[in-house]
């Protein structure tokens, strides 16, 4: 009797006429949402010390790892000549802009480039946060920064939290909440 029920059951389903747009739909979702969270953030979950580092930035100023101690650091590792870099820095902008509102700073480091080309590159697109210039991608290879492009959360301990590989919208909720969180009391 159960099993006749089950066979009904089974059959009166797949009679419905929705039932395979429904299925479908179900696995579009299902595939969308898993593509989706691939362009998140990775936490980290050892949260390794960042590597120290010390550069110029496009003035001549020395800027360290060691200056954002206590602060919630974002840092983008990218190239003028990346294009998925590029896609993403009008964004970063944003979301730097926004993120500074609660004690989070977001530095980008550009890995081997001439400061000339930086430059030029930023008259075209200005951005409001410091770009710092790895000449010979010594802090990029440290990093593991040779895939552009790349981003790193640093908690206040100095500690990696999260990483981004490859471009995103920097200036989505669902990327700044979490690093905003961080800097929460």
């Amino acid at each position: 009797m159960l099993k006749h029920y089950k066979a009904e059951v089974g059959y009166s389903l797949m009679k419905l006429p929705h039932f395979s747009a429904i299925l479908l739909a179900t696995f579009l979702l299902f595939c969308f949402g898993t593509a989706n969270a691939a362009r998140l953030l990775t936490l980290l979950d050892e949260r390794p010390e960042a590597p120290p580092f010390v550069l110029k930035d496009t003035k001549g100023n020395a800027v360290s790892l060691a200056d954002y101690r206590g602060k919630v650091l974002v840092i983008n590792f990218w190239a003028t000549w990346c294009p998925s870099c590029r896609k993403e820095m009008p964004s970063l902008n944003r979301g730097a802009a926004w993120l500074k509102k609660f004690g989070v700073e977001l530095i980008a480091i550009n890995v081997g480039e001439k400061p000339g080309r930086v430059a030029d590159y930023l008259t075209k697109e200005p951005v409001d946060f410091p770009i710092l210039l790895d000449l010979d991608t010594d802090v990029s290879t440290r990093w593991d920064a040779m895939r552009l492009p790349i981003t790193y959360v640093v908690d206040q301990e100095g500690r990696i939290v999260f990483r981004a590989l490859g471009s995103r919208e920097w200036d989505k909720p669902e990327l700044l909440v979490p690093i905003r969180s961080l800097a929460l009391p």
